[in-house]
């Protein structure tokens, strides 16, 4: 997400670790950089300018308690936090959700994405579509909900000539026994009255304890208008920012909305029900910045793999072929590879991970598995001892060339690399070049 802010960011970051010395120039370097990443990313240019006067400030006049190079990455680090805000607190509980926003933004498939987040966390959810406007809403929300396993209603049991408000109140009796109730309103191309009237009766009837608007990042700062308009209208609980992997202008649609009442709840970083997250923004300006996000890299896996699995000898000194072959299938079910080496403090695995690494697609790591089905024993445990001969069987018998096979013997030497250098950092944060990241984040807690 954001990947060109996120580049330059890290490069910032990395500049002021291999700096040496922080003086006034250097700090003024620093803030040239971020200004040019921000507003590249859309950020109001006055909210960069008020960024950038407190991080020149703190950093040349605060006394620091760390190191100069570390002090100023802390500054950077919570000036980043304070423009997005600190996000929204969704209880893991019984609650009644209303999602509005206009078409277009993503609302529909938010839905079920809203669901799969409270079904993973072990809760019961159930949508309620309230959308009798759009053709194939209802078939778009109820195909996304069975995919899932999450009931859906729509109030197709209900007499002719029935309200939105007497749909959503049916639903919400139908699903009384499930935790969270997820309720779909129907869009409008602008912030019509009548639409605005819909919700607000809606409201008043089920009185949700959230009420969530969606917005398409690539509104950038146009976001605040909208948050403004819907707020003043249902009063806004919540934001949930949609695309955020495909537009450059994310970082206004962020900052735009922290500038509101309303925080933003979560973001959308795919087209998969399972591309959906909670907004923390600590742990995202973390990522950002390079520094990892161990902690929602622990919650997928203990969402996504068997306590067995967990347990496998991920980070021991040797790591052969069959440990390889076994993370590939854990990494498979926990999802898109890139996305869980973004939550790696990679900065300090001391390994350069490149774009081919995080190319692997699905269907090379399939290919990768069937080459070592192809291996003996000996081979899987010890893959040093593929000579060329060994190389030309294993192709043969895989029905692939040799050159892939070298491919997949190339990937685990990178592989057992950076997972020797992580496991040297077991149980804290491994630290980056000239610069104890564990302390620092302490510090950032």
């Amino acid at each position: 997400m954001l990947g060109r802010l996120s580049s330059s960011l890290k490069e910032t970051i990395q500049k002021i670790a291999k700096a040496k010395r922080i003086d006034k120039q250097t700090v003024e370097e620093l803030v040239r950089d971020i200004q040019r990443a921000l507003i590249q990313a859309d950020v109001k240019i006055a909210l960069v300018k008020e960024l950038s006067d407190r991080i020149r400030e703190r950093s040349l006049t605060e006394k620091p308690t760390l190191s100069p190079r570390e002090h100023v990455i802390k500054v950077v680090y919570e000036e980043l936090i304070t423009i997005l805000g600190t996000g929204v607190d969704v209880p893991l509980g019984s609650q009644k959700i209303m999602m509005v926003g206009l078409h277009g933004t993503g609302k529909t498939s938010s839905c079920a994405k809203l669901a799969r987040y409270f079904q993973k966390k072990g809760l019961k959810p159930a949508v309620i579509c309230a959308d009798v406007y759009r053709p194939a809403a209802s078939d778009q929300l109820r195909q996304l909900c069975d995919s899932i396993g999450v009931p859906f209603y729509d109030g197709a049991n209900l007499p002719p000539g029935r309200s939105v408000t007497d749909i959503v109140t049916a639903g919400v009796k139908a699903f009384e026994k499930y935790d969270v109730k997820i309720i779909d309103t129907a869009g409008r191309h602008a912030l019509e009255a009548e639409m605005i009237e819909e919700i607000k009766e809606i409201g008043a009837r089920i009185k949700p304890e959230h009420r969530f608007l969606v917005l398409d990042a690539a509104i950038g700062q146009q976001a605040s208008v909208q948050a403004r308009a819907f707020d003043a209208a249902v009063g806004i609980t919540g934001i949930i920012i949609t695309k955020m992997d495909g537009t450059a202008k994310g970082g206004g649609a962020l900052s735009a909305v922290s500038e509101t009442n309303s925080g933003v709840a979560f973001i959308g970083t795919g087209e998969k029900v399972d591309d959906f997250e909670k907004f923390e923004s600590d742990r995202f300006i973390s990522r950002l910045l390079g520094m990892g996000d161990i902690k929602s890299l622990i919650e997928m896996a203990e969402e996504s793999l068997t306590e067995k699995e967990v347990d496998a000898d991920i980070l021991k000194g040797k790591f052969t072929l069959n440990d390889l072959y076994k993370q590939l299938e854990a990494v498979r079910k926990m999802g898109p590879f890139k996305k869980i080496m973004q939550m790696m403090p990679l900065g300090g695995l001391g390994v350069d991970i490149n774009d081919e690494m995080y190319q692997i697609t699905e269907d090379k790591l399939g290919r990768f598995r069937v080459i070592m089905d192809s291996m003996t024993e000996e081979e899987l445990n010890d893959p040093k001892i593929i000579d060329g001969s060994r190389l030309r069987r294993i192709a043969r018998g895989a029905g692939t060339t040799t050159a892939e096979v070298s491919s997949l013997l190339k990937y685990h030497r990178m592989m057992q690399k950076m997972m020797k250098q992580f496991g040297k950092g077991r149980g804290k944060l491994p630290a980056m070049k000239g610069m104890p990241l564990g302390k620092l984040m302490d510090m950032m807690k």
